[in-house]
């Protein structure tokens, strides 16, 4: 090992990347799978009226909100003997799987009692590996340019488990109902085996990551013994590009939970589209990720951080007012190659631009470590992970919301109002543009560049020595 590798600048072999990578693909075999079809799933197969649903989905994420600071604070104080954040991928991983599975049996059908029970327990169960694993990266090693690789090679696998999951469980459960009617009762079974499938591979996978990652750059109990859930609050006043990212969290989160939980509605009731095309346009969701993201290195370097998010942030708004477009000229309205077309520009911009947010997180925790001395990586990590759940209730509220305001009839399964279609339509489109356009103000003012970056992890490495 090198000088500078020992001074915390460590390189990662393709083995290690990848298995690193593989716990973002497990944590989306399952939760996107929660986000994406959870609520088509209560509202038109397990028999909850859309409002009921968006207030749950509410109250799950303010459970979040006190959750996330006390896993936070728990795991920067903790040292488990199967390493300081790698082990809750699989003490986590286990009740995670359970919970998930849970969520889409429908045993007690229509019970809210029991749709509380088990999405609070998957959410909570959720947090316990997220976090951690959000600090898991920013372990691993200080390097910002093994970092943008090690960011690269996760959100691209991430994409791979959207892909499976956008692609392949409306096929699936197709599949495995008699009429290939996926929203309806009937299609209750075919969900459940289905996401018993998604969840046990998902398990599988987080053994992997467990199994490569390695934690090399991390406090000592000494130095994280006195943290406490006050220190998430103190964090955030101190830290002004963690405030920055925070809020850039919540908009894109609920930009993407907005846009997901909306898509397989616009394709049954807009664009009147078969299981196979939902899992085309669903699909489309995540495919330009296998073409872009392995690019983000080389175009951080041509155009910057802040350069690179408002190109891609445009391009996804430009992709959203084609969608918009097309439902609303008659004339374009049943070419569906449009419509896939469009995605597919839609989420070009956000899979670059959401995907590459997470290399940011360890920057902000160098800098915490920076100006107070302490590197409380679990406790940035929870404050992050407050906002993203934060947008991504706000995911689950608005299209409960929107879908009651226009009187959505969830015992209908072809067919909407004209007022329904138009409510669903502003989910997919110009709600999601709105948030984008709030994005790109609020990122615009991060200030930690790559030169910036490195020079304040240099000097930590010289202060420790």
């Amino acid at each position: 090992m090198n000088k500078q590798e020992t001074a915390g600048f460590y390189n990662l072999s393709w083995i290690q990347r990848i298995g690193f990578g593989s716990g973002d693909l497990a944590q989306n075999l399952i939760y996107q799978t929660i986000s994406m079809y959870l609520l088509i799933f209560y509202t038109n197969v397990y028999g909850l009226d859309p409002a009921a649903a968006a207030f749950m989905f509410l109250v799950v994420r303010l459970v979040d909100v006190v959750w996330d600071p006390v896993v936070g604070t728990f795991v920067d104080k903790h040292n488990p003997r199967l390493g300081k954040y790698r082990a809750y991928l699989v003490l986590g991983g286990i009740p995670l799987t359970g919970f998930a599975i849970m969520c889409f049996w429908n045993g007690m059908s229509g019970s809210l009692l029991y749709a509380y029970i088990t999405y609070v327990g998957m959410s909570m169960c959720y947090t316990l590996i997220n976090v951690p694993y959000g600090a898991l990266n920013a372990s691993l090693t200080r390097d910002t340019n093994e970092i943008t690789v090690l960011t690269s090679v996760r959100m691209f696998m991430a994409n791979i488990g959207g892909l499976a999951v956008a692609y392949g469980i409306p096929k699936i459960v197709s599949m495995l109902t008699k009429d290939g009617q996926v929203n309806s009762p009937e299609a209750a079974d075919a969900w459940f085996t289905t996401m018993l499938i998604y969840a046990l591979i998902g398990m599988a996978l987080l053994i992997f990551c467990f199994s490569q990652c390695h934690e090399r750059v991390v406090m000592d109990s000494k130095e994280t013994e006195n943290v406490s859930v006050s220190d998430l609050y103190k964090e955030f006043l101190r830290n002004r590009p963690l405030r920055i990212l925070a809020f850039f969290f919540i908009t894109a989160f609920a930009m993407m939970a907005v846009g997901n939980s909306a898509g397989s509605y616009y394709m049954i009731y807009n664009v009147h589209g078969t299981s196979d095309d939902m899992a085309i346009f669903m699909a489309l969701g995540s495919v330009p990720a296998f073409i872009f993201m392995p690019m983000v290195p080389m175009i951080k370097r041509m155009v910057g951080k802040r350069g690179m998010f408002f190109i891609f942030l445009s391009v996804a708004i430009i992709g959203m007012a084609m969608l918009y477009a097309i439902s609303m000229i008659p004339a374009l309205k049943d070419q569906i190659w449009l419509v896939y077309v469009a995605q597919f520009i839609k989420s070009t911009g956000v899979i670059v631009a959401t995907g590459y947010m997470w290399a940011l997180v360890p920057e902000v925790i160098s800098y915490g470590e920076y100006t107070t001395g302490r590197r409380i990586s679990g406790i940035v990590n929870a404050l992050t992970g407050i906002f993203y759940k934060a947008g991504m209730a706000l995911g689950g509220v608005v299209p409960g919301v929107v879908l009651c305001l226009v009187n959505f009839d969830k015992d209908n399964a072809t067919t909407q109002s004209p007022l329904a279609e138009q409510g669903i339509l502003w989910l997919v489109a110009v709600i999601p543009a709105i948030l984008l356009v709030l994005a790109m103000y609020i990122i615009s003012k991060y200030e930690l560049s790559d030169e910036v970056i490195d020079k304040i992890n240099k000097e930590i490495e010289a202060r420790n020595e």
